[in-house]
């Protein structure tokens, strides 16, 4: 399985830390937030990713290399200094992601979501299967709902979990996406009317980095729960 990592964001709310660093490569716990999933998905048996990048792009590939330091291989898909947002990036970076399903996850989010998961799981009827969590305080009316029976996500119902930045697709998802700048979510809420995605909720330590606060709560966050080892 390939995946890739959305790191193309401007980070317009971490300023003045985004200023002269793009946002992925912002430390978290003595490393950048972006080598935290490149060291995830490499223990997840997962060596080929992907890396959107546009704001200071340059620094992300000059830092990382080619990934061989991680024992994976990365090639990335460069979009200029604005970005394409998450579905127009994912619909350009295709060509690098290969036939399969594909994972990709945010480059803003800390995580410990065990992405091995996903590596195993068959997406059959469905053409994407989100992750969702429970919704934090700066986004508590959440994105989409679960149906626990069928566990297919829905646009509607109660109640409504948060979309984490984490899920696996077909590329097929991406067949009727135009080409250059796409939002995701118009994509997902179609598809889920058609029953195509399925979804799941999980409950274990995820922390949206979008300020630099909750950059700080999650240092802290993770160091807890490293020490709870």
């Amino acid at each position: 399985m390939r995946a890739m990592i959305l790191a193309a964001g401007r980070g317009e709310r971490m300023r003045p830390l985004t200023d002269h660093v793009p946002k992925p490569l912002l430390q978290v716990a003595g490393k950048p937030l972006i080598v935290h999933h490149i060291e995830a998905l490499a223990s997840a048996g997962i060596r080929q990713i992907v890396i959107n990048h546009a704001w200071l792009g340059a620094l992300i590939e000059q830092q990382l290399g080619d990934g061989s330091q991680f024992g994976v291989q990365l090639q990335y898909s460069a979009e200029g200094e604005t970005g394409l947002e998450t579905a127009g990036g994912i619909k350009k970076a295709l060509p690098l992601l290969g036939t399969e399903p594909f994972l990709v996850v945010n480059g803003d989010v800390l995580t410990n979501f065990p992405f091995s998961a996903l590596k195993s799981l068959m997406l059959v009827q469905q053409r994407a299967h989100l992750v969702l969590v429970p919704n934090p305080p700066q986004h508590p009316q959440g994105d989409f709902a679960l149906d626990n029976t069928t566990a297919l996500v829905l646009p509607q119902g109660e109640p409504q979990w948060t979309f984490s930045g984490i899920a696996l697709y077909r590329p097929e998802f991406f067949t009727s996406v135009p080409d250059g700048k796409q939002k995701l979510a118009p994509f997902l809420r179609q598809a889920m009317t058609q029953g195509q995605v399925s979804g799941e909720l999980y409950t274990g330590f995820w922390a949206d980095i979008g300020t630099p606060e909750r950059l700080a709560q999650a240092e802290q966050q993770l160091a807890l729960l490293r020490g709870a080892r």
